[in-house]
């Protein structure tokens, strides 16, 4: 299976909703996912019901002290897996900025632990791209891209394209990429334009499902749930299934 990095840059487009959701779709699919939360917000961990992690404990743990991968999974309420993050990943960057081999930890990580358990492993990555993001990304050759259907997240993707083609001339490899519309309202025009650019500029890499804006998926959150759990009849749990199958179908989890 996979390793697949959610990564944008520009903060609210949905990154952290796409993750979650994405790994709940597949755990209900019966492919027990396992999530990594690379985002010193904890965002993810929260948002999956998992409240209860040393400060020192899940993802800073395996950065700081070297503890295995397989040995911080926490099991979430809904039964995928997933190792937490906590504010101490913010020291990471200055711990290790300056050794360039301190971004291959993670791929050195999972090859030992993970990847042979033949689970879809999903990376909330931080919006930065510092040392944490460089070893989401050289860990896998897979990167979905959630963009907001406002302009402003238009003209990121297009900077974050550009930066991913600079980093696979640098590493000498391919990153395969999709790029999914979120917070998508069918009321304004806009929200179609935004996605007819993307389709013109990026072809078969855009998702044809658009994820609506809903309130189930902003406040779901709030209940350390997953959509699935919160509104399983929503909009939202509609449009995360139907990502996820997509994606499936394409192999871009294989």
């Amino acid at each position: 299976m996979a390793v697949i990095a959610v990564f944008n840059q520009k903060g609210g487009v949905g990154k952290t909703t796409t993750c979650l959701n994405v790994t709940a779709a597949l755990n209900i699919a019966k492919q027990s996912p396992i999530a990594l939360d690379l985002d010193p917000q904890g965002h993810l961990t929260l948002s999956s019901g998992v409240t209860k992690v040393m400060p020192n404990g899940g993802m800073a743990a395996f950065f700081k002290h070297q503890t295995p991968l397989a040995k911080l999974l926490q099991e979430t309420p809904s039964g995928w897996q997933i190792i937490p993050a906590t504010l101490e990943l913010a020291k990471i960057d200055a711990m290790f900025g300056s050794d360039p081999k301190a971004a291959t930890l993670l791929r050195k990580g999972l090859s030992t632990e993970l990847i042979l358990t033949g689970a879809p492993i999903m990376i909330d990555c931080c919006p930065m791209l510092g040392v944490l993001t460089l070893n989401a990304l050289l860990a896998t050759d897979r990167v979905l891209i959630p963009v907001s259907a406002d302009f402003l997240s238009l003209q990121g993707v297009h900077r974050l394209d550009s930066a991913l083609n600079v980093l696979e001339g640098r590493l000498n490899r391919k990153f395969e990429r999709r790029v999914v519309v979120t917070r998508f309202d069918s009321r304004r025009k806009l929200a179609y334009d935004i996605y007819d650019k993307l389709k013109e500029r990026y072809g078969d890499l855009v998702c044809e499902t658009r994820i609506t804006e809903t309130v189930a998926l902003a406040t779901s959150p709030m209940h350390n749930m997953d959509v699935f759990e919160f509104a399983p009849q929503s909009p939202g749990a509609v449009d995360y299934k139907a990502l996820t199958q997509e994606l499936w179908d394409s192999g871009f989890f294989m």
